[in-house]
């Protein structure tokens, strides 16, 4: 009876002794550089930030012995602000990985700090193709959809079905007129013309000038290179000058179902878009977002789906390589196919794109709609390899040619 109180007593020690060295190892830190306060809050904002915390908490809340946190820091849609909060995060917080980091130019900025640092960065909210060309890193993945996959999907749509004259209202950044130049290819490689373009500063409120631009124009589209607030108010604006009525086609080129909510379906309504996921697409797809409307009182954006995904995944992938350190979860995360709520056997290339299906929708009509957020049709579905920017097009210098 010694013997065995004293092997039962030594076993209770080696446990306690485990978790309290588990509880001495330091926290693995995650951290978002989100949009928190201007135009694009509400497609990654608090939302990226809720997501990314399911993902912990579905994962089990630790990994490797380390309780894992989520860190989070507004941006303020500046460049300079986005590159002093990764630096922070990278150099004196401990973080780990980068997550989201909302809007190209911030995302270039964060990018290039995390690539001299050889840490991960998994970008879900910026659209810029740049990502995973010239400014591609060997730690870095573009995860959620790119200014190719959107041009591609919407703009090639949009020209079989007659829609072939163009003008272009551009958000005057690097997102904007990387949109711009993806679709300009997609329109006229299929036999459409341009007919002009205007560039208009971030975060307007006023699109009458260029409105007027575009109604001279005789475009049949009026191609939406812009975001968030700015597509809202451009599109709401072009109903009020009348340009829908008088034959004209509003095409915004990357939209959001709070973007639609916010639009109204009277104006909104016939309206293609892609999107790379849509809360009522299948019984996966509404069990997340069910879970989610829990907690944000609203469904999830795909940005926001994005980023429980790449989340998930990099915790897989931790787990898997027994390290946080870069190069072999990276590896892992390459090698292993994505199947969750978001992708169906997804995959992330060499050059840092994960690519999966992509969806056209066309916006219900109010008589259509079973009520708040009941806004697409699903028109069609696009593999990855026929959306995003072929491998051999690739710009990434890290690319073997």
């Amino acid at each position: 009876m010694r013997r065995m109180f004293s092997g039962v007593l030594a076993s209770v020690l080696a446990l306690s002794a485990s978790a309290a060295l588990a509880q001495s190892k330091p926290p693995l830190k995650l951290g978002g550089i989100l949009d928190m306060s201007g135009l694009y809050a509400d497609i990654t904002g608090a939302g990226s930030e809720t997501a990314a915390k399911m993902a912990v908490e579905d994962f089990g809340g630790e990994v490797l012995g380390r309780k894992v946190e989520i860190v989070v820091a507004d941006h303020l849609n500046k460049a300079d602000v986005s590159a002093s909060l990764a630096r922070d995060m990278l150099d004196n917080q401990g973080v780990e990985m980068i997550f989201d980091v909302a809007a190209s130019a911030t995302a270039l900025a964060a990018g290039e700090i995390a690539k001299a640092r050889n840490k991960l960065i998994i970008f879900n909210g910026p659209a810029t193709v740049a990502l995973t060309n010239e400014a591609c890193g060997p730690y870095t993945v573009h995860y959620t959809y790119d200014t190719y996959g959107q041009a591609n999907v919407t703009g090639l749509a949009a020209v079989k079905s007659g829609l072939d004259t163009w003008f272009f209202l551009t958000a005057d950044y690097a997102f904007g007129q990387a949109l711009e130049k993806d679709t300009t290819n997609v329109v006229v490689k299929n036999g459409g013309k341009v007919l002009g373009s205007v560039r208009h500063p971030l975060n307007s409120s006023d699109f009458s000038s260029f409105l007027l631009q575009a109604q001279a124009s005789k475009a049949k589209v009026i191609g939406l290179a812009n975001a968030g607030g700015d597509t809202i108010n451009a599109i709401k604006q072009a109903a009020e000058f009348g340009l829908m009525k008088s034959g004209q086609k509003a095409s915004p080129l990357l939209v959001f179902i709070t973007d639609i909510d916010s639009i109204g379906l009277e104006i909104a309504q016939n309206l293609l878009l892609s999107e790379g996921f849509y809360w009522d697409l299948n019984d996966e797809t509404r069990a997340f977002s069910k879970r989610f409307t829990e907690r944000r009182k609203r469904p999830p954006t795909t940005a926001q789906a994005g980023v429980y995904s790449s989340v998930l995944h990099y915790l897989k992938a931790v787990k898997a390589a027994g390290t946080t350190d870069a190069a072999a979860v990276i590896k892992v995360m390459k090698d292993t196919p994505i199947n969750d709520m978001f992708a169906k056997n997804g995959r992330i290339r060499a050059d840092g794109r994960m690519v999966h299906d992509m969806y056209l929708f066309e916006v219900k009509k109010p008589s259509e709609s079973k009520g708040r957020w009941d806004y697409y049709k699903l028109v069609g579905t696009v593999s990855g390899n026929e959306a995003f920017q072929p491998l051999e097009l690739s710009r990434c210098p890290l690319l073997k040619k």
